[in-house]
């Protein structure tokens, strides 16, 4: 006889197979989760086992420095390079000659004098007050057209017409004074120039308020002010009362 059981325990048993059908759905659930993490845990492991590998690999062939843990580069050594090193180590075929005269524009450099007389006359007036004005320079009587050299190295920084002078050249000087070359016959140097102690820079002339031919020869100061050449040339070895030879 078939048992017939009351409409709330049917009830009850149907909630309970739902109960164990989701608990077994979960647990399906878990046992794949866990499944996919242990397979990804072995890919990880077996990525890791192929890391090692490559690792020891590139240790083996020198790539990495097992002790720095650094890999180390290979530098790159360009052909020219590594012929350069094969190549026996000879000078250039003029080599020896560029020395040579390197070694004989030195040599001049170092014999040249540095500061020169002016002109080769004798000095026939000196710095000072004459007729109550300043003779603001020395005075050395020559020939018309003998020349005139730059007492030092230094620049032209003016050749031309002068009031008084006619015509001059003003230098300056390697100590940054001024020397001014007056009454000058012709002009033989330009502005901008660099000139040397001993080149010529114009010829004697009897221009402007002169009695005669001679060259004046003055030295001033970065400000303007005339001083007395003779002490100034004699500072730098040039005396200029010794008659010339």
């Amino acid at each position: 006889m078939p048992v017939t059981f009351p409409l709330p325990f049917r009830r009850g048993a149907t909630r309970s197979r739902r109960h164990h059908a989701a608990a077994r759905a979960v647990a399906v659930a878990a046992i794949v989760t866990t499944s996919t993490g242990i397979l990804a845990t072995t890919r990880h492991h077996d990525d890791a086992d192929s890391s090692v590998r490559l690792v020891a690999g590139r240790i083996a062939a020198g790539e990495i420095d097992a002790a720095a843990g650094q890999a180390r580069l290979t530098a790159f050594t360009p052909p020219t390079a590594q012929r350069s090193r094969t190549e026996p180590d000879h000078p250039a075929p003029w080599e020896p000659h560029r020395i040579a005269q390197e070694g004989a524009r030195i040599a001049r450099e170092t014999a040249r004098p540095k500061t020169v007389r002016p002109a080769a006359g004798v000095l026939t007036s000196d710095f000072g007050t004459r007729w109550g004005t300043l003779h603001a320079g020395l005075d050395f009587g020559d020939p018309l057209g003998a020349p005139i050299a730059s007492v030092t190295d230094g620049v032209v920084i003016e050749a031309g017409p002068a009031s008084g002078f006619g015509l001059w050249v003003r230098v300056q000087q390697d100590d940054g004074t001024v020397g001014v070359y007056g009454h000058v016959n012709d002009i033989l140097a330009t502005v901008g120039q660099q000139v040397h102690a001993g080149d010529t820079i114009a010829t004697v002339g009897n221009r402007g308020y002169s009695t005669g031919p001679h060259l004046h020869y003055e030295v001033h100061l970065p400000d303007g002010e005339p001083i007395d050449p003779m002490p100034w040339l004699a500072v730098r070895g040039i005396d200029v009362l010794r008659n010339p030879t």
